[in-house]
């Protein structure tokens, strides 16, 4: 069951049925869609994607996705889950316009980090992005995350694969 995640600023919760308007909102905004998954898509498949959000990954227990809420109002979208990209956890995440460049985005990159870690005992966290997000490409350099490879889209574009690993924890002197 996804666990209720909390940082300084933000709080991570599972999805509730409400917050549908907020989810389609979020994904219809094409400065945002343009970045996720295969890009935009109809507001019914973004509603649909919602609803399998409820009947199959919470239903069947198959990975974390959260709603990002900020003094209670949904500003996000966060996940974690398994990916054949890269044979691993890859952390996806999405903000609201009106709070990019305030910091959230990495506040809310860590926290998912930590989570793979520390919760889900990974000893590395991958993200995937489109090479010309520069933005989302310095949030996750800031935080440690490192070029692994490219993958050469069918659209002609380029996807960025990112890894992150664990900090190796120093042991004991014997």
């Amino acid at each position: 069951m996804t666990p209720t995640l909390r940082t300084e600023r933000l709080l991570l919760e599972p999805y509730a049925p409400e917050d549908q308007e907020d989810f389609v909102t979020l994904f219809q905004d094409r400065r945002v869609s343009q970045w996720m998954g295969d890009g935009p898509a109809t507001e019914a498949e973004d509603r649909a994607l919602f609803g399998r959000i409820f009947t199959k990954v919470y239903a069947q227990d198959l990975f974390d996705v959260w709603a990002v809420r900020r003094n209670g109002v949904m500003i996000g979208h966060a996940e974690i889950k398994p990916t054949d990209v890269a044979q691993g956890h890859e952390i996806i995440y999405a903000l609201v316009p009106d709070v990019w460049g305030s910091g959230l985005g990495r506040e809310l990159a860590e926290a998912l980090v930590s989570y793979g870690f520390d919760a889900l005992g990974l000893a590395e966290v991958y993200a995937t992005v489109a090479a010309s997000n520069s933005a989302s490409l310095a949030v996750l350099s800031r935080i440690g995350f490192e070029h692994a490879r490219d993958i050469a889209e069918d659209d002609g574009s380029t996807t960025r694969v990112l890894t992150r690993r664990r900090a190796v924890q120093p042991t004991g002197q014997e």
